[in-house]
């Protein structure tokens, strides 16, 4: 994603475009539409009683990272680097010092207009992570962990990858739209946290399948729409082509995805599921997030086809490792982000958003060298962090719920609600009165008169 640095003086900066500014914010609207269509997708992925639990932990994310970014997250992820490894800029705290049409750096558009789209990634990230927690945690000790993550771990990891100055950015690392920042982070930051507060009661012993596949349909097309917004909107504009180009890419390696997740389901357990279909087309669109941008449509298609392959084998490895990834957010983020991110340096063509080749087009090794130093430090930086504030948190407030809560169902505990209430849907509810035999064997002598 190009980044930005502080606006230049009015008589040097771009003319604001009215294009790109409503095109910017159109994409900016589908991003949020994500995170809603997460909660979904999760929320069908679970049992019935899990079910508003998983999605409140993806809908709180809106309010909590909302408010943090507003305070001074923005300023953190984009403001004047410190370093290589955190910005600040005063007029970016509270978004109080910047102008109406004051533009970003470089660009057509407001940097308020930036500044939104930008929000919208920083969360659903943490959301993502959500997933692998499915079932055990408290709702208060989430509410906190996204609260510390988004500040230690996701506003500096978005300046090293997208910052002007940050150290990622400024060794060529090439992520278009968040393949390290969001995906690689939150796949990693899942892993360190599910280690530290253990597996879910009757992990591999009982049936955990998805209580709504509809749901989980629903969600999956949700976010497919709007990734067109996550991954064509990262180019800032609309003059040049590009975003046209990462919106084929992405459209063709989640189609490739899912036909290769099914594929690989087809042989390996006799049938194509909806559950698989969705799970691939995430995959797909996860793995070209970082790519697309340096890619031919064929390079999309080869991406796509191999993240689909491998996020499907890889989602099983949480049953030979015994780590409760609950709705395989380390198999399809982790795994998809590290494909994508790393396949960069195979398949960049040097004639889209840079003039980097991978090796396949003579460049040799030297991007996918940068490529898998990127994936590498932000992997290791989130697992870490991310399994420590875990700890902390777990060994003071609690991280997860008691034993007898989770059994009984999380919803009601931590929300006082449950999804689905039949009540008042009748039937069955009330003992129905006896009828005397001899009554039953006149109405049948009067059926056969009647006829």
């Amino acid at each position: 994603m190009p980044p930005g640095i502080l606006t230049l003086a009015a008589e040097e900066a771009p003319t604001l475009s009215a294009a790109n500014t409503g095109f910017m914010l159109i994409c900016s609207a589908l991003v949020m539409l994500m995170t809603p269509g997460l909660a979904f997708f999760y929320g069908g992925m679970v049992r019935v009683k899990s079910t508003l639990n998983m999605l409140m932990m993806s809908f709180i994310s809106l309010g909590i990272v909302t408010v943090l970014w507003v305070l001074y997250g923005f300023s953190i992820a984009f403001g004047t680097d410190s370093g290589s490894v955190v910005g600040w800029s005063p007029d970016f705290v509270g978004l109080s010092g910047i102008g109406r049409d004051q533009l970003w750096d470089g660009y057509t558009i407001p940097v308020f207009v930036f500044a939104v789209f930008q929000l919208m990634f920083a969360v659903i990230t943490p959301a993502l992570i959500s997933g692998a927690l499915a079932d055990r945690v408290k709702f208060g000790s989430w509410a906190l962990f996204v609260a510390l993550w988004a500040t230690v771990v996701y506003f500096p990891v978005a300046h090293w990858v997208w910052g002007s100055g940050g150290w990622l950015f400024e060794m060529g690392v090439i992520d278009f739209a968040g393949g390290t920042a969001v995906h690689i982070n939150a796949g990693a930051a899942a892993l360190g946290v599910i280690l530290v507060i253990g597996r879910r009661v009757g992990f591999k012993k009982d049936p955990m399948r998805p209580h709504s596949l509809p749901l989980v349909m629903l969600g999956a097309a949700l976010l497919w729409f709007g990734w067109f917004g996550f991954n064509a909107g990262s180019w800032l504009g609309n003059d040049d082509g590009v975003g046209a180009v990462m919106f084929v890419n992405t459209q063709a390696a989640t189609a490739a995805a899912m036909l290769a997740w099914l594929a690989y389901e087809k042989i390996r357990h006799g049938a194509c599921t909806t559950l698989g279909a969705a799970s691939g087309a995430v995959a797909g669109l996860v793995a070209i997030t970082p790519a697309g941008g340096s890619c031919s449509p064929l390079g999309a298609l080869a991406i796509g086809a191999v993240a689909g392959l491998l996020c499907a084998m890889a989602v099983g490895l949480k049953y030979r490792f015994g780590y409760d990834d609950s709705l395989d957010v380390v198999g399809v983020h982790l795994v998809g982000g590290i494909v994508g991110s790393v396949l960069v340096g195979f398949f960049a063509t040097g004639g889209v958003q840079s003039e980097a080749k991978g090796l396949f087009y003579g460049g040799g090794a030297e991007q996918l060298v940068k490529q898998v130093v990127g994936v590498t430090a932000v992997l290791a930086y989130s697992l870490v962090v991310s399994a420590v504030l875990a700890l902390v948190l777990h060994k003071t407030i609690g991280m997860r719920v008691d034993e007898d809560d989770e059994v009984s169902g999380i919803d009601q505990v931590e929300h006082a609600e449950t999804a689905y209430d039949f009540s008042g849907a009748g039937g069955g509810t009330a003992p129905r009165k006896a009828v005397p035999a001899s009554a039953q064997t006149a109405a049948a002598q009067q059926r056969k008169v009647d006829a």
